[in-house]
């Protein structure tokens, strides 16, 4: 991430810190984001516009010579076959600015990271006890 500034405190402040191509790009990627899960909650974490639903989704951000798109570890081993012309790591890809963004793959993968969050989600309501039980004695 270009170390502009950090006084950025939503999404339109961090894309406007950059260059009309590189905002460009960022904005596409947003775009398809919100596409794929209209219920998630835009916010900054780790630095990053960072999108939530029941956990965090994915988070993306401007280098210097890649958008870095962060789906988390599962995010990226699901599709590895898939990124295979890409530079991955655990949770993180990198699209650099010389290749068109595969979108459809980012559509593909926000719709994973969004049905496992809430596959999660479900499961820890079923392990809540939602009904307590009274304090025996005093």
């Amino acid at each position: 991430m270009d170390n502009k500034t950090s006084s950025y405190t939503n999404t339109d402040e961090y894309i406007n810190l950059f260059s009309d191509e590189v905002q460009q790009l960022l904005n596409t990627l947003r775009t398809v984001i919100k596409a794929e899960a209209p219920n998630m909650v835009e916010r900054i974490a780790y630095g990053m516009p960072t999108f939530y639903q029941f956990g965090n989704v994915c988070h993306f951000a401007a280098f210097k010579s890649h958008i870095g798109f962060f789906p988390g570890a599962n995010g990226v081993a699901e599709f590895l076959p898939d990124l295979a012309e890409f530079k991955t790591s655990k949770g993180t890809i990198q699209f650099p600015y010389s290749k068109p963004m595969p979108l459809d793959l980012v559509r593909k993968i926000v719709r994973f990271r969004v049905a496992e969050n809430i596959v999660g989600h479900q499961e820890n309501l079923k392990t809540k006890n939602p009904v307590k039980k009274p304090k025996q004695g005093f």
